[in-house]
């Protein structure tokens, strides 16, 4: 059965997560792709403000289509993670509690999120319209002019996710090639 949790995130439901949860996901998710995050970087390295707060966000690695007439988003299925692997240690430091994509994370990213206790969920490949349809809302609040790549504001409704890992330690696909191997 799925868990229903709700942004920003908080200490007592990242503690209550683990590798293989499914979730239902519903509140706020910030997107973001490389071109964000290259420019986040740059604002932290310069140590000036971020055009969000990122304490207990979610951030989603999504560049989304265009949004048909009456439709707050278009498809929007999840770009492939270890693109953000440079990043994803940086902004847990700042208060980032999740992430949203797809495949693999380097171990730093692992070991970084046990440290500052964030969570990885995976958005299923593949059925990036179905995402959309839970998308409720979407407005662009940073760097506009990247397009599909802006960071948007999304609010998202039962958005069903897998947690891949978690804060302790834990990672579903490396707990699936253990359990296939023993099988």
């Amino acid at each position: 059965m799925a868990k229903r949790i709700t942004t920003p995130l908080d200490e007592e439901t990242i503690a209550g997560l683990r590798a293989g949860d499914q979730v239902l996901l519903t509140g706020v998710v910030y997107t973001a792709r490389d071109a964000a995050h290259k420019r986040l970087m740059a604002l932290i390295k310069e140590r000036k403000e971020l055009p969000i707060d990122l304490r207990g966000q979610v951030i989603y690695y999504v560049g989304p289509a265009p949004a048909k007439p009456g439709d707050p988003i278009g498809s929007a299925g999840p770009t492939t993670s270890m693109r953000m692997d440079p990043y994803a240690p940086i902004l847990m430091e700042h208060g980032m509690k999740g992430m949203i994509g797809k495949g693999m994370r380097s171990r730093e990213v692992r070991d970084a999120m046990v440290r500052h206790r964030a969570v990885y969920f995976a958005a299923v490949g593949g059925a990036a319209a179905l995402v959309a349809k839970r998308i409720k809302s979407a407005e662009v609040v940073a760097y506009e002019e990247l397009g599909p790549e802006a960071i948007r504001k999304l609010y998202v409704d039962d958005l069903p996710l897998f947690v891949i890992d978690d804060i302790h330690g834990a990672d579903l696909y490396e707990q699936g090639v253990a359990k296939y191997r023993k099988e």
